[in-house]
């Protein structure tokens, strides 16, 4: 079945900002461009790059690369704690400078905007020109060291292909009369979508190639995903529009809020752990009622690094991306519809008294908080009496104080010894918002 011709029109541009923690540091600190340097979230060799410059992927460190393994690699290397608070703001410039070339039809993630063209717009001579706009808008207003990588398509799932086609610093375009063989000699997982586990199952199903993929019919397509997704991805890569271009589906309402926090050696131990966990719980309340929320339930999971004896006679255990080898624990508490920080604290103390002591449960290192069953304070149902302890006016007024002077300002005491730790850390699927002076 063949696809009817479409017209040689570019409807999306997706600018992808390149290496972009790493290119903030090297904005922010001129001695550091030209140089090989690496973001992490804190200064152990056990955890993971999350950044890593142009100089730093010429020795083949990249993200995901173990800060210990680095080292080995470029023994020169610059290791830089991340700045969660520069690289929002650095992101929020970005867009900024963005819309004074065209307008930004959303942002998926910290370090990508999508734009959608509209009428003339999408002539492909004059959409390079509005590309070649935005690139010399963000050097012009954002800094010099800050460079994007920039997709046109006719769809927004190939512009995201388009722009991970050439970097750093590139402008690729994929016309429709050009498609599907500007795509044939791609990687499988360079589509969006097709991560590891995707792609072991494709080979498994025969499909090792992009041309073997594009080969496929549209019912081909639907039989190897199983799926509607095999059919739009049939029309996405073929450069036709089925209405939602590859965007993530929309949610009207928020499900989860919460913070996780690979733990820095010095909190490595029970006493520090809780305090952690003491801290990403003020911080996950105070959020909830800056976007108000009230919710009814409470996750906790922790996770315990284990020594190659405890591996041997464990009966399960896991990798981290780390590479430490570790057991976890979780447990749920459900209470009534809160937002308070006294409530969350009681239900998160319940939670820690069933943690288990065991040898294997002694050196913890990574913690997560997320609070579920999120309710729109405008959706809640009124209680028939009010709170007798006034909870909620006692978080209002810390709120006020935080707001003002930053949000570890006023806290309940157990979280003291972990007051500077857990900073908030880098968002990758969404830019953080900024309350008061801080952002989280």
């Amino acid at each position: 079945m063949s696809t009817p011709a479409q017209p040689d029109r570019f409807h999306f541009l997706h600018i992808d900002l390149n290496s972009f923690f790493a290119s903030v540091e090297q904005q922010l600190h001129p001695e550091y461009r030209g140089r090989p340097l690496a973001v992490v979230p804190t200064m152990a060799d056990t955890t993971c790059c999350i950044a890593a410059s142009y100089e730093a992927k010429a020795f083949g460190i990249k993200t995901g690369t173990r800060v210990g393994d680095a080292k080995k690699l470029c023994p020169g290397i610059i290791l830089i704690e991340g700045s969660h608070t520069e690289y929002s703001k650095y992101s929020h410039a970005v867009k900024e400078a963005v819309e004074q070339a065209c307008h930004v039809t959303s942002i998926p993630s910290i370090d990508e905007t999508v734009c959608e063209l509209i009428g003339r717009e999408q002539e492909p001579p004059n959409a390079r020109k509005i590309a070649l706009a935005i690139k010399q808008s963000i050097y012009k207003n954002v800094g010099e060291a800050i460079r994007c990588s920039i997709g046109m398509a006719p769809n927004r799932y190939l512009a995201k292909v388009a722009s991970d086609m050439q970097k750093p610093d590139g402008l690729i375009g994929l016309l429709p009369s050009q498609l599907p063989r500007a795509i044939a000699h791609l990687p499988l997982r360079e589509l969006p979508g097709v991560g590891a586990r995707t792609e072991a199952r494709l080979n498994k199903k025969g499909i090792t190639t992009m041309e073997q993929l594009l080969a496929l019919d549209r019912n081909g397509m639907h039989k190897l995903w199983d799926s509607v997704w095999g059919d739009r991805l049939y029309h996405w890569l073929r450069g036709i529009d089925v209405g939602d271009d590859g965007a993530p589906p929309a949610s009207d309402v928020q499900k989860t809020l919460g913070h996780s926090h690979v733990l820095a050696p010095q909190f490595r131990t029970i006493t520090g752990a809780w305090a952690v966990a003491h801290k990403l719980l003020h911080k996950a309340a105070m959020r909830l009622r800056m976007e108000k929320f009230h919710t009814t339930s409470l996750c906790f999971n922790i996770r315990f690094a284990l020594t190659r004896e405890q591996i041997a006679h464990a009966e399960k255990s896991r990798r981290h991306s780390s590479g430490i080898e570790h057991a976890s624990w979780g447990m749920e508490a459900r209470f009534e519809a809160c937002n308070d920080t006294l409530t969350l604290l009681e239900a998160l103390q319940g939670i820690w008294r069933q943690c288990p002591k065991s040898s294997e449960q002694q050196k913890p290192f990574f913690l997560a908080i997320t609070l579920h069953n999120l309710i729109p304070d405008d959706e809640l149902q009124q209680r028939l009496f009010p709170d007798p302890n006034n909870r909620a006016s006692l978080s209002s007024t810390m709120d006020k104080l935080n707001l003002k002077y930053g949000h570890t300002k006023l806290h309940f005491a157990g979280m003291l010894p972990a007051r500077e730790s857990a900073p908030t850390r880098i968002a990758f699927t969404q830019i953080p918002t900024k309350y008061g002076v801080d952002y989280m």
